[in-house]
């Protein structure tokens, strides 16, 4: 069942949308779920659910500023919005939720009901697509953090195929469609839909990058990419893998560019494969 926390952020308070999964014991790990670019936490469905029970983890879910029913950040976003969701949005989440590491853990015992949420418990950060980049980029940032990350359909860097798969969406045959289906699941799917696609297609964003940035990542991560990807291509990935530390890669058949929707058992396999460190297995 949604929760509803208000985070004071530098660039003004905001109230986030979120949902804890207890499928695990309490001193399991908490897998954090940041959905994709058109996403919220409706839009997930049950996989973090399926997929928590099946890695024995526990999960948090969210809407980022602006998505499903949380409100948005009072000001436009630019070409570093994915920078600000993760480092000044997830972290005073995260340290919110009782899930920063000992040593600056913010909590309060008013906090104390917000979930259970020890903040010795290991985290996993799930991303798909934005959320994917979003996490990586917390990761490089907080090294001492998270334990691992798993990307699925990452972007490191841009692609003309995502730019033109985002042009395409600009046509009134193929937005007003997508926009039914995401009023759904946001409180203002058009202003989502807007800022985001605006973000993406603007002149300026063509030479966004975050390749160097995340060359100090160095937590386990598993890349995940579907080869019909429609979004971008088997290069996001492979960077990640040349760029990052101990990193594994998944590559699905017959999967877009959501394999928690087109491939989820083989992606379910994959993770719980790739967390068996956690477990000391």
């Amino acid at each position: 069942m949604a929760q509803w926390i208000d985070l004071e952020l530098a660039r003004g308070p905001v109230r986030i949308e979120y949902a804890w999964l207890d499928a695990a014991p309490a001193d399991a790990p908490v897998m954090v779920f940041l959905h994709e670019g058109l996403g919220s936490l409706a839009m997930w469905r049950d996989y973090p659910a399926q997929l928590c029970a099946a890695a024995r983890c526990r999960g948090l879910v969210y809407s980022r500023p602006g998505y499903g029913q949380s409100q948005p950040l009072p000001h436009p976003w630019g070409a570093d919005f994915m920078h600000v969701q993760a480092y000044e949005v997830l972290p005073a989440l995260l340290t919110a939720l009782g899930l920063a590491p000992l040593e600056i853990s913010a909590r309060t015992p008013q906090d104390a009901g917000a979930g259970p949420a020890p903040a010795s418990a290991p985290l996993i950060l799930f991303g798909h697509s934005d959320g994917a980049s979003i996490a990586l980029l917390f990761a490089a940032r907080y090294p001492a953090w998270p334990a691992a990350v798993v990307a699925v359909a990452p972007h490191l860097f841009v692609e003309d195929k995502t730019l033109s798969a985002i042009a395409a969406l600009q046509a009134p045959l193929l937005q007003q469609p997508l926009l039914a289906r995401l009023a759904r699941h946001h409180r203002h799917p058009a202003t989502v839909f807007t800022a985001w696609s605006q973000v993406w297609l603007a002149p300026e964003f063509a030479a966004w990058s975050i390749a160097d940035t995340i060359a100090t990542l160095r937590c386990p991560v598993l890349g995940v990419q579907g080869v019909d990807d429609e979004y971008g291509t088997m290069h996001q990935i492979h960077a990640l893998r040349d760029l990052a530390g101990p990193t594994r890669l998944l590559e699905l058949a017959d999967c877009g560019h959501s394999p928690h929707r087109d491939q989820p058992d083989a992606l379910t396999t994959g993770v719980c494969d790739f967390l068996t460190f956690l477990q000391g297995d």
